[in-house]
């Protein structure tokens, strides 16, 4: 059999037949530990195991992992999984494949990864920076473009479960204003790998084109919903509640809702400013919704973002939204939120501000981040040009994609928005088969988006 060495960080036994096991004298996401191991590498492959936790490799997993790289020539291959808890229990953990896209440093690979070692080794050479937390998503973004990385669709090993929070729970991690610090070093990870590959922008952006047509109001608060019976009357209440000095409206679009909140949503059309679109049988999702009512004739120029179970924090959110327009004359305005339990008490990680969103280079980090951010308001006239995907999941972060590879996005840092937090949010505790899927979708736009940027550097 071709040789393999072994990095572990856990607990890996010699039986298993590896020709050396190296366990590092430094993290694996410090730069200076992976220049140390590549120099002890001797064996055409290396095995890294990534978790401080005992590791059960599948009878032959490490074999099968040769076969496929050999077969493929890829420069990385890793498999599915299972992992398992302290109490014995076993669920099945599969992961997706990685495309072109894929660029979040959170890509779940699983925590055994089988690299070619002289791609290995060639990657180490070209980290030209000292990361403290970042090595590892550097690695994996230079291998990237030395070769494959392929996934093998099989169970291979046993992890230990080390993370036993849910998709709602895990799902601000990038925003936890303590992880602040590594944010920056996988910022300057992902802006050289763009550069490298003719997918970064510089900071030029086109002006936004005057408004060539007459709207009916300024701005528009625009609700998608469907079965949100117990907060569609909070949401809409914090809408007609606002205090500007021009005209706004309220759009509700209703997606065929079962559950009573219809009957909500009637309970407030005295109030002319509110205006019902009930949606017909056919799929919409929350793109569709969106679209329903930005191509509405009682649109207004600037259409602003309440999700059903959210809130406005004050009477003055879609006054500043409108007022950040005017001042920044940008096609796009991300807000301020605080993240809230359904009663509006604050929860960590607390006020989420994206400070990750700069002038200078937002739109490249925009291809790393899973979000762009809450709340957002669009300019109408550039919206109706893109249109929402018509899904009911990633169709805002597509849109702001679009919109930030030609267009400036403005930012208020001022909390206008409370995020709630409860049971019944879409993301709240989302089995893996999900979470997969959403993922791989919002990479799939990641790697639209990027082929794009980098046709149009060609050109």
């Amino acid at each position: 059999m071709t040789g393999i060495d072994c990095i572990a960080v856990g607990r890996i036994s010699p039986c298993d037949g590896f020709a050396k096991i190296i366990v590092p004298d430094g993290p694996l996401g410090a730069t200076s530990t992976w220049k140390g191991l590549a120099a002890c590498l001797e064996s055409p492959y290396t095995l890294v195991y990534s978790l401080n936790a005992g590791l059960r490799l599948g009878k032959g997993a490490h074999s099968r992992m040769l076969q496929i790289a050999e077969w493929t020539g890829a420069a990385m291959v890793y498999s599915d999984r299972f992992k398992e808890k302290a109490d014995g229990e076993r669920t099945m953990a599969p992961v997706i494949d990685c495309q072109a896209g894929a660029l979040r440093d959170d890509f779940d690979f699983g925590s055994v990864l089988l690299f070619k070692t002289q791609v290995l080794r060639q990657a180490v050479e070209m980290m030209d920076r000292d990361y403290s937390f970042a090595a590892m998503y550097d690695l994996r973004l230079k291998v990237s473009r030395l070769g494959s990385l392929e996934h093998i669709p099989e169970y291979l090993y046993y992890e230990v479960e080390t993370d036993s929070r849910t998709s709602g729970e895990k799902l601000f991690d990038y925003v936890d204003p303590k992880n602040r610090a590594v944010q920056i070093e996988m910022e300057a990870v992902v802006t050289d790998h763009l550069k490298a590959i003719g997918g970064y922008l510089e900071p030029v952006f086109k002006d936004v084109p005057p408004c060539g047509e007459e709207f009916p109001v300024e701005a528009s608060v625009v609700i998608p919903c469907r079965n949100r019976v117990s907060t569609i009357g909070d949401a809409i209440s914090s809408a007609l509640s606002q205090v500007t000095d021009f005209p706004y409206n309220v759009f509700v679009v209703d997606d065929n809702s079962t559950d009573g909140t219809v009957d909500v949503i009637k309970s407030f059309l005295d109030d002319p400013r509110l205006i019902y679109i009930a949606q017909d049988k056919t799929y919409h999702a929350i793109g569709g919704n969106w679209n329903a009512a930005i191509h509405h004739p009682m649109c207004g120029k600037y259409a602003l973002q309440l999700d059903s179970d959210d809130m406005y924090s004050s009477p003055d959110t879609v006054r500043k939204f409108v007022e950040a327009f005017r001042r920044e004359r940008c096609a796009m305005v991300v807000g301020t939120y605080q993240m809230t339990d359904f009663d509006l008490n604050p929860i960590p990680p607390g006020v989420i501000d994206h400070r990750e969103w700069t002038d200078a280079n937002g739109r490249n980090n925009a291809l790393r981040v899973n979000g762009l951010g809450a709340p957002r308001g669009f300019y109408v006239p550039i919206l109706r040009t893109i249109d929402f995907p018509v899904t009911k999941y990633g169709e805002d972060y597509a849109v702001g994609l679009r919109i930030s590879r030609e267009y400036r996005i403005g930012r208020i840092y001022d909390v206008i928005y409370n995020c709630r937090r409860w049971r019944d949010n879409s993301d709240g505790n989302l089995p893996v088969e999900k979470v997969n899927s959403n993922n791989y979708y919002k990479d799939k736009i990641r790697t639209w988006e990027l082929q794009a940027r980098m046709s149009m550097n060609k050109c």
